[in-house]
């Protein structure tokens, strides 16, 4: 299954900035983490996430500091503001109100054994 890009981008900040929020990474693995942790859902790319990265860090949400790799490389690493942790309480916030509201109206996740009628 694929998202429709306007789901995939409303998701997009809300899942990086929960995963910086967890521990800092850089773009690359970053882009490997969302691949992964959504199950390919969310194989944004990077000509998408650095994009993200870059609006989110002018935001105000993100930092960014440079560190050596073991290969001696330097990555650039992206790490959460205390105001993007405010930003990403409330949209979770948000999240669940929307999930709640679904609720309320019929829509429920597939196999939550609630089905006939």
């Amino acid at each position: 299954m694929t998202l429709e890009r306007e789901w995939t981008r409303g998701a997009a900040p809300l899942a990086v900035l929960t995963l910086l929020d967890r521990a800092p990474m850089y773009g690359y693995e970053l882009v490997e983490a969302l691949e992964r942790g959504s199950g390919g859902l969310l194989a944004l790319g990077q000509s998408t996430v650095y994009p993200l990265l870059y609006n989110l860090e002018n935001r105000g949400l993100l930092t960014s500091f440079s560190r050596e790799a073991p290969t001696g490389r330097r990555r650039k690493y992206y790490e959460v503001t205390e105001t993007g942790r405010e930003w990403l309480a409330s949209q979770q916030d948000q999240w669940n109100t929307l999930v709640e509201a679904l609720g309320r109206i019929g829509v429920r996740p597939a196999g939550n054994g609630d089905a006939g009628g």
